[in-house]
């Protein structure tokens, strides 16, 4: 005898593959608001495998209007987007500060302008206190020092200038037979450069704002900033006081036929005062140019 089912319905499962059936009583209804989220309609969810943290941090996480929302990514996660600072862009680091010492090139010349006076000197000492054997030490070393500074993308006509100045010491040296005219050049060169600074200076065309303004290409219209004018009049006075030390020590030396204290003065008074006038002039330039004073590079215009 062959049974029936109890109840009318068949008891036989689906094969294998067929869809699945819809459900008993109508069609899906959303969820109302308060309503317990449904569990996962394939069953239930799986675990991320052992070994792989991100795995489901970013899963979608049921809400109560039935929508899934992306979960953030915990702090510290290396896969996290980056986002902007709460307040604003990060800071830009700040402006080098510049320097004159930068714009003029430093020291590096006065440095080289020391060698063929200490060389005259040693080459004077080593041949028996001889003008001829300090000369030649002394055009040797000029000669070294140009091709050094040529080699190194000096211009060309402060190379050609540096070597002709030893040349003019050495034939003065030469001519006279005394030993202490080697610096002659020298201490007439610091009087003449005293008076044209002061002059530059009376006739409002301060000569550092010229040398400045030269090695910044300017050309004139840092003129046309009063307040940069008149800070470029003071740095000046600077500089002209170094030459008038200079001569004040050189002269009485040179005419006493001193010439190993030439030596150490000009050694002394050349790369360590430029360097204390580079010093000094950049601070006095930059307290004489009021507040808000767009600086160096960039002269104001007269309104």
């Amino acid at each position: 005898m062959t049974g029936t089912p109890q109840h009318g319905r068949s008891t036989r499962q689906p094969p294998s593959g067929d869809p699945p059936a819809p459900p008993p009583h109508g069609p899906s209804q959303q969820p109302r608001a308060g309503d317990p989220p449904a569990p996962p309609p394939h069953g239930p969810s799986q675990q991320p495998p052992a070994g792989n943290p991100a795995a489901g941090r970013s899963a979608a996480a049921p809400t109560a209007t039935g929508q899934r929302t992306t979960a953030p990514p915990p702090a510290g996660d290396p896969a996290a987007p980056h986002e902007p600072a709460p307040h604003g862009p990060a800071p830009q680091p700040p402006e080098q500060v510049e320097s004159l010492a930068g714009l003029l090139g430093g020291r590096g010349g006065a440095v080289d302008a020391t060698l063929p006076p200490v060389a005259f000197t040693i080459g004077w000492l080593a041949t028996g206190r001889s003008v001829v054997g300090g000369v030649a030490v002394a055009v040797l070393a000029g000669t070294a020092v140009a091709l050094w500074r040529w080699r190194r993308g000096d211009r060309p006509r402060a190379v050609l200038i540096g070597l002709l100045a030893v040349c003019l010491a050495a034939v003065v040296a030469l001519r006279t037979g005394r030993a202490a005219d080697f610096f002659a050049v020298q201490v007439f060169s610091n009087l003449a450069s005293a008076l044209v600074w002061m002059v530059s200076i009376v006739v409002r065309r301060p000569l550092l704002g010229v040398v400045v303004g030269a090695a910044l290409r300017q050309r004139g219209r840092w003129r046309r900033d009063p307040a940069l004018l008149r800070a470029y009049a003071r740095g000046s006075w600077v500089w002209a006081a170094t030459y008038v030390v200079r001569v004040a020590v050189f002269l009485p030396l040179w005419l006493g036929g001193q010439v190993l204290a030439l030596t150490v003065a000009r050694v002394a008074l050349t790369w360590p005062l430029v360097a204390a006038a580079l010093t000094v002039s950049w601070v006095v330039i930059r307290r004489s140019l009021p507040a808000g004073h767009p600086g160096l590079r960039h002269p104001a215009e007269p309104r």
